[in-house]
């Protein structure tokens, strides 16, 4: 396949922390500062992208000031994933509120955009380059009627209204200069999809409809810790649900998690464990539809391949494809690739999760028939693997992990509470067995948690079994494990994964911020406020303007790194901050 370079008009990168993100559930989209939509897959998470610019690909939709002497700001509507941009010119003040259309059609998006002079005549650009495939299929057929326009290309249909005074270039590009009076807005409405469309786009029927659907999906958090932020977790968690329950781990793909390194990954997929993690904080704090949704996407495919799960599965519950690579530039210091070898793993952290997803339901009154199944699915999964080496949380190399293990006792143990009787017995004689082995291979001389049993080194994985009720809270080896981590891995105030060798903390990776949330929960578990408060705090600070986290935080550059936003991080913080409001359960 031939893809092009950007053109010359193409808008350079931003550091990660300067991007908003928009999503409706079926696919996302970033924004940056000059308000440049540089990337979007369509139709859905998975799909080629239509908007590439952000990893070297042509295709964005520039909706914003002419005059590029100009400060950049914005905001979140709270408790949504509408965003407003607003720049301070020379000459005004101009606004630029954004969203995709809610609720979703999973063939069809549409990007709707409001730009209002707020002070002075606004002076606006508009440039869309809608390029699908990663840039390789220009749009063709571009023509315009009674004021929208429309065209087609990559196997996709475009319509735009709002810009009928715009000019159209080569391979399907539109551009435009028009003011707006002070006091006044213009609206456009892009829609792209699998097949052309004739209804009528109305855009103050789309806002109002996109209004609603955020004030129904996302909750009062006015009583948990950081109420504001705990909204947003739950919108962006929202946002990057699809209607089949599946959630992405993250929008994008090959954003670096370290410059020039070869970790650069493609997150567009459906982490079983992540949907663990994102259900088991929703839990904490009631019942709620992001709840049933993950546990009807985990017990779909729990019930069809058992023992055979796979770590990841795509929104609509194919195989994570192998990875490649695509002929593209790149985000600064990155290698752009699609797919994910992970898909194909076994680890067996995730059946602990799974097991405490559905006891957490199940104290909720949300498990069906079949989650019930599933769960018994699931402890069988547990007992026939327990001993058998895998990839663990890391996605690492197959060994005897002890994170994996303590997962599995923690997930038996609220599995038992959950379903009291003859199975709860056995289960928790399950546990007793495997925490028993573990506690042989993996318990340090020195009274800590080892990584392996061929490696005593420290490993934040550790710190969630731990917050999860594998070990009472005042025992001394989870006491002993959680300081031997802090003392090791930590770095004013963040926390690492592990070790690598003999380098320097940061030398290898940037912090892990699911590990700094992780250790506010253990400390929390383990009746430390003020410690708990400390790296919840810590860890939060750890984002842009937009309020986003991506998977890693480059301590000392105050940079994020790696794909955007990483729905775990915000999972984790949602769940500390329902704890530390001692609103929790469990």
């Amino acid at each position: 396949m031939n893809h092009p370079a950007p053109t010359a008009h193409a808008s350079p990168p931003w550091t990660l922390r300067e991007y908003a993100f928009l999503a409706d559930g079926e696919r996302g989209a970033l924004v940056g500062p000059r308000g440049e939509t540089v990337w979007l897959c369509a139709p859905r998470w998975d799909s080629e992208a239509v908007f590439s610019s952000l990893i070297g690909g042509p295709g964005e939709y520039v909706l914003g000031p002419q005059d590029d002497w100009n400060v950049w700001g914005g905001y979140y509507e709270e408790g949504t994933l509408i965003h407003v941009g607003r720049w301070i010119t020379g000459d005004g003040v101009i606004e630029c509120r954004e969203a995709l259309a809610a609720p979703a059609d999973r063939d069809r998006l549409l990007l709707l955009r409001r730009i209002r002079a707020v002070h002075g005549d606004a002076r606006v650009r508009l440039r869309l380059d809608v390029r699908p495939g990663f840039g390789a299929h220009p749009m063709t057929g571009l023509r315009q009627e009674r004021g929208t326009w429309s065209a087609h290309g990559g196997g996709l249909h475009l319509r735009l209204i709002g810009a009928a005074d715009a000019t159209p270039g080569r391979s399907g590009l539109l551009e435009a200069r028009f003011t707006v009076t002070s006091g006044e807005a213009r609206d456009l409405v892009l829609e792209i999809g699998a097949r052309a469309e004739t209804d009528e786009l109305d855009p103050d029927r789309l806002w109002k409809a996109t209004e609603r659907h955020w004030a129904d999906v996302v909750p009062d958090c006015s009583a948990l810790a950081a109420p504001r932020d705990a909204r947003h977790a739950y919108a962006i968690l929202h946002g990057l649900t699809s209607s089949s329950g599946a959630m992405v781990a993250a929008a994008t793909t090959s954003l670096p998690e370290r410059a020039e390194g070869q970790r650069n990954y493609d997150y567009r997929f459906a982490w079983i464990r992540d949907q663990c993690y994102a259900g088991l904080a929703v839990a904490a704090h009631g019942a709620h539809p992001l709840l049933d949704a993950g546990v009807r996407f985990v017990t779909e495919h729990l019930l069809a391949d058992g023992c055979h799960l796979r770590p990841a599965y795509t929104v609509t519950g194919d195989t994570v494809a192998d990875e490649r690579s695509l002929p593209l530039q790149g985000y600064p210091g990155g290698t752009d690739r699609v797919g994910n070898r992970a898909g194909r793993q076994f680890q067996l952290d995730a059946f602990g999760e799974i097991l405490q997803l559905y006891a957490a339901a199940a104290r909720l009154d949300r498990l069906d028939a079949d989650a019930r199944r599933a769960l018994d699915v699931a402890v069988d999964a547990v007992e026939r693997n327990w001993l058998r080496p895998e990839a663990g949380l890391w996605e690492l190399e197959n060994r005897w992990w002890a994170h994996s293990r303590l997962c599995a006792v923690a997930g038996l143990r609220a599995a038992a509470r959950a379903v009291r009787g003859r199975a709860g017995h056995a289960w928790e004689g399950l546990a007793d067995t495997i925490l028993r082995e573990t506690r042989r291979r993996c318990l340090s001389p020195r009274g800590h948690w080892s990584r392996a049993e061929d490696d005593e080194g420290p490993d934040a994985a550790l710190l969630l079994p731990l917050a999860r009720g594998c070990l009472p809270p005042d025992d001394p080896s989870g006491l002993r494990t959680r300081r031997f981590i802090e003392e090791r891995l930590s770095e004013d105030g963040y926390l690492y994964r592990f070790g690598h060798g003999d380098q320097p903390l940061g030398e290898a990776e940037g912090a892990f911020l699911l590990c700094g949330f992780m250790m506010a929960l253990a400390a929390h578990y383990q009746r430390d406020t003020v410690g708990a408060f400390r790296w919840f705090e810590r860890t939060r600070a750890a984002c842009g303007p937009p309020g986003l986290f991506a998977e890693e935080y480059d301590v000392r550059q105050r940079q994020m790194r790696g794909n955007l936003p990483q729905a775990f991080v915000h999972a984790q913080l949602l769940e500390t901050a329902v704890r530390l409001a001692g609103d929790g359960d469990g």
